[in-house]
């Protein structure tokens, strides 16, 4: 390297690197206390998954689908968990769809440190909503993240969305 460093300012992750790491897994807390979903951000259960809001999302509505058993790799899980998580991903966009009105998704693992799993123990599948133009300027050149709605303002209105999802056995 023969030149300066150039440097790209992101203070909105600094809430997430100093947050104090819990000894517990924050999936299986969540996993296991349904009367504490508000709390939580817990959107929806279903039999073998829950969805939940990412507390430090990309955008609003940013969710995760997570098996309710802590197992890190995708092979872990039994059949019922494959098809379950797959029903439920498929229900988050849905609801995802009705309330926020997104032009398009990004879905994804993230397998492992190296890939940028923040919890490697406790699988999970982002689902982030995406707007035609909500890419712009600003995290660049302002270091400026804009999340245009408040965490549980976007809670109460998925929470009633999915509400209106159809049960699972």
């Amino acid at each position: 390297m023969t030149g300066p460093v150039d440097v790209l300012w992101a203070p909105w992750r600094g809430t997430y690197v100093r947050a104090p790491r819990a000894e517990a897994c924050f999936l299986c807390e969540a996993a296991v206390a349904p009367e504490g979903d508000a709390a939580r951000f817990v959107v929806w259960r279903s039999r073998r998954t829950f969805v939940v809001l990412n507390t430090f999302p990309y955008t609003t509505g940013h969710l995760m689908v997570a098996p309710y058993r802590h197992v890190g790799e995708v092979e872990a899980l039994d059949g019922e968990e494959q098809a379950d998580l797959m029903a439920a991903l498929g229900t988050s966009i849905a609801a995802l769809r009705r309330a926020l009105h997104p032009d398009g998704f990004n879905v994804g693992l993230n397998l492992g440190r190296v890939a940028g799993a923040g919890l490697e123990g406790h699988l999970h599948v982002h689902v982030v909503p995406r707007w035609q133009g909500d890419t712009n300027f600003l995290p660049v050149l302002g270091a400026v993240k804009v999340i245009p709605d408040h965490l549980e303002v976007t809670y109460r209105q998925l929470r009633e969305t999915f509400a209106g999802s159809p049960p699972r056995p």
